[in-house]
């Protein structure tokens, strides 16, 4: 799958380096692509890999993940205007406020409603908020896959969604429809304060199932 990475980030390099190291085509987007930042990720990522401009990496892709901080998503997506249009969107970005303490987003509305107004022609699908990443680098724990909750209005891109973050050996778990992302957001609240008060960052969430009463 051809796959666009807005972001190059501890988040997007992480996620955008294992899915070509899974044989995906990554395309990352930067601002300066020629940046020492940008490069040393490249410098580390398989032969499938480019790093380009914003644009470029819409352009070359079916997928785009969204990896960048909050308060730059807006002014973003309207320079990218309509080269998302058709594509699938993966939001995993959380409205975090200016000092980290809490989220400027939740309960009436989620960084994920917001994203889909702003490009309404893409497919959008939230997920990949909840976790650390260095759970993305490596999500399992003895054994036990770590869980990666999505929601999104458009059941082909959820499907798809739900297909990578298997490729990276999560346990993908559809949590309904995008409104649902006001949840998930400050479900990472709870993260973040865990990750804070004693985890760190090699924590992550799982849900257990047994079978139904007979």
């Amino acid at each position: 799958m051809k796959i666009g990475v807005l972001g190059t980030g501890f988040v997007g390099g992480t996620l955008g380096r294992r899915w070509a190291e899974a044989g995906h085509q990554v395309w990352f987007g930067s601002r300066d692509p020629d940046g020492d930042k940008a490069q040393t990720l490249l410098a580390n990522c398989p032969a499938n890999t480019r790093v380009t401009s914003w644009i470029d990496a819409v352009e070359q892709a079916d997928v785009i993940l969204l990896a960048l901080p909050w308060s730059s998503v807006e002014d973003i997506l309207k320079q990218l205007d309509g080269a998302l249009d058709g594509k699938i969107l993966i939001d995993c970005v959380n409205p975090l406020n200016s000092t980290f303490s809490g989220l400027e987003l939740g309960f009436t509305s989620s960084a994920a409603e917001e994203i889909a107004q702003w490009a309404p022609r893409s497919r959008v699908v939230k997920a990949f908020n909840t976790l650390s990443a260095a759970v993305m680098a490596d999500p399992m724990f003895d054994g036990v896959k770590a869980a990666v909750f999505y929601c999104g209005d458009d059941a082909p891109a959820l499907e798809v969604v739900g297909q990578l973050a298997n490729d990276l050996d999560f346990d993908a778990i559809v949590a309904g429809p995008l409104q649902n992302a006001r949840y998930l957001e400050p479900f990472s609240m709870l993260y973040i304060h865990l990750a804070m008060n004693g985890w760190g960052s090699q924590c992550a969430f799982q849900v257990l199932t047994r079978p139904k009463p007979q």
